[in-house]
């Protein structure tokens, strides 16, 4: 019985995982066709028209933060709660200081396998997505430089990216069962090695959009099920802190990968920017597929 509820939670998990991932893909949609928008129209303006996109995103902020407040609430007891600020803030340190999140150091008790597949988990997540983000980041300066998009093109290359995102997210990674997620993990990481070779060598529309494609389809893929092999380490109270650390090490990866990425896109170009970061992906791939 405790065998059919570990699969049944851990099916759960990846389901959940999945949502998670198609909000995000709905958001990439609708954010960039947003954000095309206010360029065109920031194009019969004069003076600081660039004011009105951020006073846009900010109340789309403050939105998010009413509506967390309102329909979420506090799941854990209140006697498992800390029990005094210091407390608190001793615990957040590890979740800001990098050196303390790469080891994982605010999940205590675990066995030494887990805590050993934790961090390396937590590595695989981090260059991925240090690396991905470089890309992300910087398709807008290869679209409008190499091949002279308008913003409102740019604007629909990424929606055309989230839906393919939403469609492979609540299709076909939802569905996958548990035993399958490690696979689709490293299936999604070998995917994105050709994406950034493709995006890197085109010359024209058909190997930009084939990278892109298979850019999208491998985001689709590794985020959910690699954040789901991680909600299996840990007691079920240590569950929020496990995805807390790895959603911050999502943050610090996003934070430096486009600063990163921009350096070298300018200093040596693109083709040798998305050809070294093809590489790069190889070491998640190859250290997800190593045996413990």
């Amino acid at each position: 019985m405790a065998i059919i509820a570990d699969v049944s939670s851990m099916k759960t998990r990846g389901k959940g995982m999945a949502f998670v991932g198609m909000a995000f893909s709905l958001g990439f949609i609708i954010g960039p066709l947003i954000g095309a928008i206010f360029a065109v129209w920031a194009k019969t303006k004069v003076g600081d028209w660039f004011v009105f996109p951020a006073l846009f995103a900010l109340l789309l902020s403050f939105a998010d933060l009413i509506f967390f407040i309102a329909c979420f609430k506090e799941t854990l007891p209140p006697e498992k709660r800390a029990k005094s600020i210091k407390a608190s803030l001793k615990t957040a340190n590890s979740f800001i200081n990098w050196r303390d999140l790469f080891q994982f150091k605010a999940v205590t008790g675990l066995r030494s396998s887990d805590l050993y597949e934790l961090r390396r988990l937590g590595r695989i997540y981090f260059v991925y997505l240090f690396i991905y983000s470089g890309l992300e980041f910087t398709l807008t300066f290869l679209t409008h430089h190499v091949f002279q998009y308008t913003s409102m093109q740019q604007g629909w290359m990424f929606f055309a990216i989230g839906i393919t995102m939403a469609l492979v997210q609540g299709g076909y990674v939802r569905r996958v069962p548990p035993n399958k997620i490690r696979p689709t993990a490293i299936y999604g990481l070998w995917i994105i090695v050709p994406s950034f070779i493709c995006v890197g060598l085109a010359q024209g529309p058909f190997l930009l959009y084939l990278g892109l494609f298979l850019f999208a389809v491998s985001t689709a893929m590794v985020v959910p099920c690699v954040m789901t092999m991680a909600s299996e380490h840990g007691k079920d109270h240590q569950k929020g802190t496990v995805m807390g650390i790895f959603r911050s090490l999502g943050a610090l990866a996003r934070a430096l990968g486009p600063i990163f990425a921009s350096i070298a896109f300018w200093s040596v170009g693109s083709k040798v920017t998305y050809l070294s970061g093809a590489v790069g992906l190889l070491w998640p791939v190859l250290t997800l597929t190593q045996k413990l």
